[in-house]
């Protein structure tokens, strides 16, 4: 994918950890990954200028105080989920991914929650809500598609997951950047399970 003239160096953090509080609900006979595996996601306020009411990973710019792309992924995981860094043990880095349209480079540095801390929304300007959700539900083609988006006069289509945070969250739609990177992750790690490419998930109504 080509790099935008001028992009910002950014970073995200994947974090896997043991289940929590919030178990999977697909029969175990059903699950081809550990049922006590989950991953931290965040839902973007719905007032941000730019991906408002979004699910993305806890991420964001890599600050000139940022000796690296991991240090800025576990500063901002902590800045926007409380998360404790102390906890997690960084497993590696994924090449630079780039974003042409908010020109951005971004890093995705994946991690292990070796010992997990609680998280909660720290700023509520920046995140609606942070949740762990289990990665056996992510991978049930039950709520696995597609999502399509008209711009510029062109059609872009792009993996979709549906997931219910928990029982005082509604349901999300996890689409665009962070969709494509837990689809070819999955893909990559041989968990991913057949589903249907033609399932088209509506993208949530857009707030004011």
């Amino acid at each position: 994918m080509p790099v935008a003239e001028a992009s910002r160096n950014a970073a995200v953090l994947i974090l896997f950890g043991p289940l929590d509080a919030v178990p999977s609900d697909r029969p175990a006979d059903d699950v081809h990954v550990s049922r006590d595996l989950d991953v931290l996601l965040l839902a973007r306020a719905t007032t941000l200028r730019a991906h408002a009411g979004e699910v993305a990973f806890p991420g964001g710019r890599v600050d000139p105080g940022d000796t690296d792309a991991v240090a800025a992924a576990l500063r901002e995981a902590h800045e926007e989920t409380g998360l404790d860094p102390a906890g997690v043990d960084v497993l590696g880095t994924i090449a630079p991914v780039p974003l042409a349209f908010s020109r951005h480079l971004v890093t995705p540095v994946l991690g292990w929650w070796r010992e997990s801390s609680p998280v909660r929304v720290v700023d509520e300007a920046e995140s609606a809500e942070v949740f762990r959700t289990p990665v056996a539900d992510l991978l049930d083609p039950r709520h696995r598609g597609v999502t399509v988006v008209h711009r510029g006069g062109r059609e872009w289509r792009g993996p979709a997951f549906t997931i219910e945070p928990g029982p005082d969250a509604g349901q999300h739609v996890v689409w665009g950047f962070t969709a494509m990177l837990l689809d070819a992750l999955f893909e990559r790690l041989g968990w991913a399970e057949p589903w249907d490419r033609d399932h088209v998930i509506a993208l949530p109504a857009r707030r004011p």
